[in-house]
Order: C-alpha cells, then structure tokens, then sequence
C-alpha cells in the first residue's frame, strides 16, 4: 500500500487539533482584513462605483468572515481526521489533495486583500478570488467523500460567499476600469 505524504508535517499538526485549525484561519482573516478596516474609509474605496446590489455595508463582512473562517478550519480538521484514519487509498489521496488545496486556498484568501485594499489593483485581485474560488469549489468537492459530506456543509457558505464576493470584485473592475480613481489615501 502506498503512503501519502501530502505536505509538511506541521501543516497536518495545525490541522488535527480543533482550536488551531479554526484558530489559523481567523488569524490570517484578522491579518487580511486589518488593511480593509482602514481603506474602506479612504477616498480610493469611496470613489468605486459598485455593481447593482454591490455595496453592502461594512458590518455585514465583519459579521460574516469570522463564520466562514471557522468553518474552513473545522473542514481541514474533518479533512486531516479522514486523512489520518483511512485505509482506503482513493479517500486518503482526495483528503491529501484537498488539505493542499485548502492551505494554497489561505494564501489565496490572505493576498486577495493586499491586492485589492492595499495595492488597490481590482484587476489582479479578480485573478486572485477567480483561482480562490475555483479552488475553494474543487477542495469541497475532494473533502465531501472523505468527511461523509460533513466539511460540505461547513464548506458551502463559503463558496456562495465567494460568489458573491468575486461578482462584486468582477462588477468594480468593470465599472472602474476606465475611471482615474486617485490612489492616494
């Protein structure tokens, strides 16, 4: 039989204990979302124009990640844990596979705000949340065999989150792309 080895061995350790495989994402969420807090007030945000229904307000996202962060921690968790007990090779690789997945998904998640917020480049962030979501889609569908479907339920908000959020993201790079919006905050 042969052995997987998906990844560094820490990156498994993160990911077997509950409170540090919800406690990594939220941390990178903090990290992420500590550029939003200050540009969403600035006069480069305030000057997008937004597509229809596409400014909700700021509350709404800092009520919502926390959530979804959570969530995609607890999936890796039940992800490791299908990893870690399985004998069934198909199952170990789809649970291997999808843990690379999900911490490609981090660094996509945590450079989605640099390059939105702080590099304000809709464009290159659009790149960056089209492959997040993308991503994202792929790791839920590798991680419902694995976890009985559990981590889908964990999983599926937020990649309707990502919908929605890549449609605005979509939505002010059209609408701006032609504008000259003043960098400077």
């Amino acid at each position: 039989m042969a052995t997987f080895d998906p990844f560094p061995s820490l990156l498994l350790s993160v990911s077997r204990n509950p409170v540090t495989s919800i406690g990594l994402p939220l941390a990178f969420g903090v990290l992420s979302g500590l550029p939003s807090t200050t540009a969403v007030q600035g006069q480069w945000y305030k000057s997008l124009e937004f597509p229809p229904g596409g400014r909700p307000s700021n509350r709404l996202f800092l009520t919502v990640w926390p959530f979804l962060y959570a969530g995609m921690g607890y999936a890796s968790h039940l992800a490791v844990k299908a990893y870690d007990e399985s004998l069934d090779s198909p199952t170990k690789e789809d649970a291997a596979y999808a843990l690379k997945l999900y911490y490609i998904q981090l660094g996509l998640n945590f450079a989605w705000s640099s390059l939105f917020f702080v590099a304000k480049k809709p464009g290159l962030a659009l790149i960056d949340i089209t492959a997040l979501t993308g991503t994202v889609a792929c790791l839920t569908k590798l991680m419902h065999g694995p976890t009985n479907g559990v981590s889908t339920y964990l999983l599926v908000p937020y990649c309707a989150w990502l919908g929605y959020t890549t449609y605005l993201n979509a939505g002010i790079w059209w609408k701006n792309r032609t504008r000259q919006i003043p960098k400077i905050d």
